[in-house]
């Protein structure tokens, strides 16, 4: 298979480019460089309108993991100007490109997240809730809206609605390990908002999984059939750390120190559920998160 990948050099991208070429699939990277002499990385810049066009026919499939990184720096609002661009703009390139071709991607896989349910307490919700009202809410709406001509052209889109990704030295998850092995960690908030969460190396085999799954499309949660409370979260990474793990944050604390990023991302309850995932016969390598966390510490 031939795969067209964007954000490459993601925690994800970089994870799902070197399982994709392990498993003998030809990558392609689309790059934001002035020029490159390797055939394998497409040039584009989204903010001009500009890729690299004529390189892009024959590809099976595309996966767009691009965007602006919601969790660093204050949500300003040139900050939450850029969290909108970066996912829209990039979304609507690869869609007007794509109807410039004569070979299309049979499918195209474009992320989004669940941050796409607001905030939903302890309610389950799969992939046919409705989406929620905050700012991260409407990011992910018009994010899979971008995607809707590249469905009318006949092209299956899959919408990787992604929880938390557990893996990675740089990603969240590994930046959040210092204040534990200090013994400082703790729950954030009431602790009882739900975290939906997923290993690495599991949402890399989902976004494999659905490439190759014929039957799947639209929104897929690509999150553990097992979602926490975030007392509970931190509990698991307290004893897998052999630390302590019960300095609360208070919720004024952290919308003070986070504004508006708190309530998106850190307070905001989202019990989602991979039903489509297990509907279709995809398994979880890591579905319990005491052994996930101990499996992702181990590879780090």
């Amino acid at each position: 298979m031939n795969v067209l990948v964007s954000g490459a050099t993601g925690l994800i991208g970089s994870a799902l480019c070197n399982a994709l070429t392990q498993r003998g699939d030809k990558v392609a990277r689309l790059v934001r460089k002035e020029w490159s002499s390797d055939p394998a990385e497409m040039l584009w810049d989204p903010a001009e309108g500009y890729i690299e066009r004529g390189k892009l026919e024959g590809f099976d499939a595309a996966v767009h993991l691009s965007g602006e990184n919601v969790g660093s720096g204050c949500w300003t609002a040139n900050k939450k100007r850029r969290i909108m661009q970066s996912r829209t703009q990039t979304t609507r390139l690869l869609c007007d490109t794509f109807a410039t071709l004569a070979s299309q991607p049979k499918v195209w896989v474009s992320a989004s997240a669940t941050g796409y349910y607001g905030n939903c307490g302890d309610h389950a919700v799969d992939e046919d809730a409705p989406s929620g009202d905050l700012f991260l809410s409407e990011v992910c709406r018009q994010w899979e809206e971008a995607t809707l001509p590249a469905r009318e052209m006949g092209i299956r889109v899959v919408n990787a609605r992604f929880g938390v990704v557990l893996g990675g030295k740089n990603s969240p998850f590994g930046k959040m390990l210092l204040p534990f092995k200090l013994g400082l960690g703790g729950p954030v908030g009431p602790g009882t908002q739900y975290m939906p969460w997923i290993t690495l190396g599991d949402a890399v085999r989902a976004i494999i999984f659905v490439l190759d799954t014929q039957d799947v499309d639209g929104p897929v949660n690509v999150v553990s059939p097992h979602p926490v409370r975030n007392r509970e979260f931190v509990k698991c990474l307290g004893q897998a750390l052999h630390r302590p793990a019960v300095v609360p944050v208070p919720a004024f604390a952290v919308r003070m120190v986070f504004g508006e990023m708190a309530d998106n991302l850190l307070l905001a309850s989202q019990r989602a559920v991979p039903k489509k995932l297990e509907e279709s016969g995809f398994a979880f390598d890591h579905p319990h998160l005491d052994e996930a966390i101990r499996h992702v510490l181990e590879a780090m």
